[in-house]
């Protein structure tokens, strides 16, 4: 999936303006301003649209994870990712918003997404792992309009 619609619909699961997403992005050391950010969120179709960067999309999840669950001083921080992908995206809200497999099993299914345990443990795996698996599109879309519902209670 393409950085700016995740990025959007995570916003829009938890209704996050400007402010929070440049709020966010500062809690990772990435200096963003509002200027900066607007851009990220419009639609490809829109005048001014710029692509958001996948440098960007790593500092906004880590940033959330640390607002959602607190920064961890016992650990160093960890390296920024300069390259994402689906499972990255996948992991790093995993983390934020403290899933289980049986959450995710249980999102997928509200949105009528079958999917088995064995599929989602592939998808959390090391790319070098014999059993591991590119995490679609469609699976991501569907664990983010899932993940909104249960979040947003519609």
């Amino acid at each position: 999936m393409l950085n700016n619609p995740t990025h959007r619909s995570i916003r829009y699961m938890l209704d996050l303006g400007e402010v929070h997403v440049v709020e966010i992005l500062k809690l990772t050391g990435f200096d963003a301003t509002r200027e900066q950010v607007a851009p990220w969120l419009r639609k490809e179709d829109e005048p001014d649209f710029v692509e958001m960067p996948d440098i960007a999309l790593a500092h906004f999840l880590d940033g959330l994870i640390i607002h959602r669950r607190g920064r961890d001083e016992s650990q160093p921080p960890r390296p920024v990712e300069a390259r994402i992908n689906n499972n990255l995206v996948l992991k790093k809200l995993r983390v934020a918003f403290e899933l289980k497999e049986d959450d995710i099993l249980a999102l997928m299914a509200n949105v009528g997404f079958r999917v088995s345990r064995g599929e989602i443990n592939a998808l959390f795996r090391q790319p070098k792992h014999s059993n591991f698996r590119l995490c679609g599109d469609q699976f991501l879309r569907n664990f983010l309009k899932g993940l909104t519902a249960q979040v947003r209670g519609a």
